[in-house]
């Protein structure tokens, strides 16, 4: 393999950690919002999808580098963030349909 294609791979395996981890966590926060305001079929997605992206994390984050640790992290991070702003603008509508 040539030294392009294995850039290449690190990169779309860094992306993909990343993602994960933001996705992982932006359900975590959907989920803590919709607990604190009762919205149960919210809290029943975002647990099942909190389960369910977690399986598939733990082998990534377990064997990957330190670089690769960050990297997760940096997207639950952003995850963090992205899903307090969306749930609350989620609660915000469910509040003008009720």
């Amino acid at each position: 393999m040539n030294k392009t294609t294995n850039m290449s791979k690190t990169i779309l395996s860094r992306f993909s950690l990343f993602f994960t981890g933001f996705v992982q966590v932006y359900f975590v926060s959907v989920n803590t919002y919709f607990l604190a305001k009762e919205i149960y079929i919210g809290v029943f997605v975002a647990a099942f999808m909190i389960s369910l992206i977690w399986s598939y994390n733990v082998k990534k984050v377990v064997f990957g580098s330190n670089i690769d640790r960050v990297v997760y992290a940096l997207g639950a991070t952003i995850g963090s963030l992205i899903g307090l702003w969306s749930s609350s603008l989620i609660a915000s509508l469910f509040k003008m349909l009720s």
